[in-house]
């Protein structure tokens, strides 16, 4: 039975979203403590595969999960999985909104609900926690008048009443998720997506634009964008890119193909079924023609005589 690693203790979103995968569901699911736990473990081979959070809609990447595909590990992303965030106020039975004294939970959730903190419960103290459920694990053995962000399962898992529902700032907050392993690129299914670290040569004026050409090149749709310092230096930063398409597409291939003629290194960190809606009819009108180019420059190389004769 393939084992998965998890960010726990149960009743985390990360499990939920698990569980939304029923291939990934009848595995031997393991919760561990942090995101760097997870990704540790699948690395050193104590679990087959991890499953973590790296982007939320409102607060953006989760640095951690980042860092550590880019700079730490080998791991290989194989799937990406989307879903939508409710979050909540979890207190002891009979706690009331103004005796609520303290408010924990991982950063990133906190974040999300940084307005109706400040408006509902203003200066309050915050906590940080590893997970949304670990918070309710500490407030449910914890000090009175804490509270907890998070889900709704989480209430149920640790005895707690949720004081106030669906306190997130926005309505149409979502948080995606990657499964990563070891080894092995996903085949391609037409509705992929690719994740690469680009690093350049120097700091210089129109790096970036010279790594986006290749892209705007071939009609190769970038889907995010991000700048990571590289860990070496002040000012030196990396581009962590993903885009549409499967490295076995002959499009996305010649694209890495150039990049990774002309920067310092690429670190390919997967291609991967994507979730939701992409431009698939846009890639293909780009992959025919980049193939009926390829056709002709074939052709024309044919006609070459050879000067020896």
């Amino acid at each position: 039975m393939t084992s998965i690693g998890f960010l726990g203790p149960h009743g985390t979103f990360t499990e939920q979203a698990l569980l939304t995968q029923d291939d990934l569901a009848q595995g031997k699911l393991l919760p561990l403590g942090s995101i760097g736990e997870v990704l540790a473990a699948t690395a050193e081979g104590e679990v087959d595969l991890g499953f973590v959070p790296i982007e939320n809609s409102i607060e953006g990447s989760v640095n951690v999960t980042l860092d550590t595909l880019a700079f730490e590990t080998d791991l290989l992303i194989q799937r990406e999985v989307v879903v939508g965030i409710q979050l909540n106020l979890l207190a002891a039975p009979g706690t009331q909104l103004d005796q609520i004294t303290s408010v924990i939970s991982m950063p990133h959730a906190t974040a999300q609900v940084r307005g109706y903190l400040a408006r509902e419960l203003p200066g309050v103290a915050t906590i940080a926690a590893n997970s949304t459920a670990e918070a309710a694990r500490l407030v449910s053995a914890g000090t009175p008048g804490m509270a907890a962000v998070a889900p709704s399962l989480a209430a149920e898992l640790y005895g707690l009443e949720v004081v106030a529902a669906d306190i997130e700032d926005h309505p149409e907050n979502a948080t995606r998720f990657v499964l990563v392993g070891r080894n092995g690129i996903m085949g391609p299914t037409g509705h992929d997506k690719t994740t690469v670290v680009c690093f350049q040569h120097a700091d210089r004026p129109g790096s970036l634009l010279a790594i986006l050409q290749e892209f705007a090149a071939r009609a190769v749709n970038l889907t995010k964008l991000e700048s990571r310092p590289t860990k070496r230096s002040l000012g030196e930063y990396c581009f962590i890119i993903d885009f549409e398409g499967h490295v076995a597409d002959e499009l996305v291939a010649d694209c890495l193909r150039d990049l990774k003629a002309k920067l310092a290194d690429v670190k390919f960190l997967g291609s991967y079924p994507a979730a939701g809606h992409h431009g698939d009819a846009l890639r293909r009108d780009a992959e025919a023609a980049w193939q009926a180019a390829d056709a002709w420059l074939t052709d024309l190389r044919q006609k070459i005589r050879n000067p020896s004769r």
